[in-house]
């Protein structure tokens, strides 16, 4: 990374009207056509070149996923954002999610800030609970405690963030006296946000603590989180908060190609497969036919499918809706092959991206 660049990250103070990133989980998945499943080396290094490209395109964010079996290479997103990190200059890296309720929160701070440090002050963390649930039994923790673990190691990076050295006593993890634990963020305050699926409990914890909230949605009607960010900002608005200012993001699939049925045509025989091999955080994968996939890239559905113009018009509906300040968007999930993914890439950058953030601003300067 080039000193300018470093600069430009480190000095940067206010996001785009409206943040949109690319989003991935490093899944291997057994090629439709083929059969053939890819090698770990070729995912990784396809990853970084789907973030360099990310980069150049404009796009501001840049994401990765947790998951902890052999049909994913993104076990430890620190180190595939410290790869793209190397490789990119503006970018923002974010984890999406960090599955906290099964880490160790003294170690996820040392990650992301030493992240910080070398990426020129362009690390996040979205905070999760993990709808996929093998990492914990693989690190020793009871699914027993999901929640409770959750809340405490929050609690625990929080305080973290807050203060050095720092003080601390829970349940889940040894009592910490006058630790100093380093290295500190180069960002003034590392940005922390908490990943929600669909409990509005958690939603309300969100809005309490006053933290930006990261909604994921898979499949359903884009209306999906209305609760939840109503929810949300009624739980800051009691707590003291002043809900205007918080920070509100969405996680989404989709693909853009030139046309909607090209888009459509390209996403799909990989995204089913994908639901099918590597869905598993029920129990197994389920099979999602042609008629339903269509049904869910529809203009009231939540996958964002089509052409540079349906995504745009998909972007700004769930702007409209729940008022959001980003999108991070998974494309390419199920293996789909590399020169699709980053074709989809460039056009997310360079003709939806803009178009968007030119849109939302306006919103804004009307309602100001």
């Amino acid at each position: 990374m080039s000193v300018t660049a470093i600069n430009t990250a480190t000095t940067r103070t206010q996001p785009s009207p409206f943040e949109i990133g690319f989003m991935t989980f490093v899944e291997i998945t057994k090629d439709p056509r083929t059969g053939a499943p890819p090698s770990a080396h070729q995912r990784a290094r396809e990853t970084i070149e789907q973030a360099r490209l990310a980069d150049q395109v404009g796009l501001d964010l840049f994401a990765v996923g947790e998951h902890h079996r052999t049909d994913f290479v993104g076990s430890a997103p620190p180190m595939v954002l410290a790869a793209a990190a190397e490789a990119t200059e503006r970018i923002r890296l974010t984890s999406s999610v960090t599955v906290l309720s099964s880490e160790d929160p003294v170690r996820v701070w040392e990650q992301f800030a030493t992240l910080d440090q070398f990426s020129g002050g362009r690390a996040e963390i979205i905070a999760g609970r993990g709808s996929y649930t093998e990492s914990f039994p693989l690190f020793g923790h009871d699914l027993a405690d999901y929640a409770d673990l959750f809340r405490e190691k929050l609690d625990l990076l929080l305080e973290i963030r807050a203060r050095n050295p720092i003080t601390w006593k829970g349940r889940f993890r040894p009592a910490l006296d006058n630790a100093d634990i380093g290295p500190r963020a180069l960002q003034d305050e590392l940005p922390i946000w908490v990943g929600v699926g669909g409990t509005l409990a958690s939603a309300i914890s969100t809005g309490r603590l006053g933290l930006p909230m990261a909604m994921a949605l898979l499949l359903g009607p884009i209306t999906y989180h209305e609760q939840t960010v109503e929810m949300y900002r009624a739980a800051a608005e009691r707590a003291g908060h002043d809900p205007a200012a918080l920070r509100t993001s969405i996680n989404l699939h989709g693909y853009v190609s030139r046309t909607s049925r090209r888009a459509r045509d390209t996403m799909y025989p990989y995204f089913a497969r994908g639901m099918m091999d590597n869905n598993h955080q029920r129990g197994k994968g389920f099979t999602m036919p042609r008629t339903a996939f269509d049904a869910q890239t529809s203009p009231n559905a939540g996958l964002v499918v089509g052409s540079p113009q349906e995504v745009i018009d998909k972007l700004l509906a769930y702007h409209e809706i729940y008022g959001l300040d980003r999108a991070l968007i998974q494309m390419g999930f199920g293996g789909m092959p590399q020169k699709d993914v980053l074709d989809a890439i460039e056009l997310l950058g360079t003709e939806v991206a803009p178009v968007v953030r030119r849109e939302v601003a306006a919103r804004k300067a009307r309602t100001a």
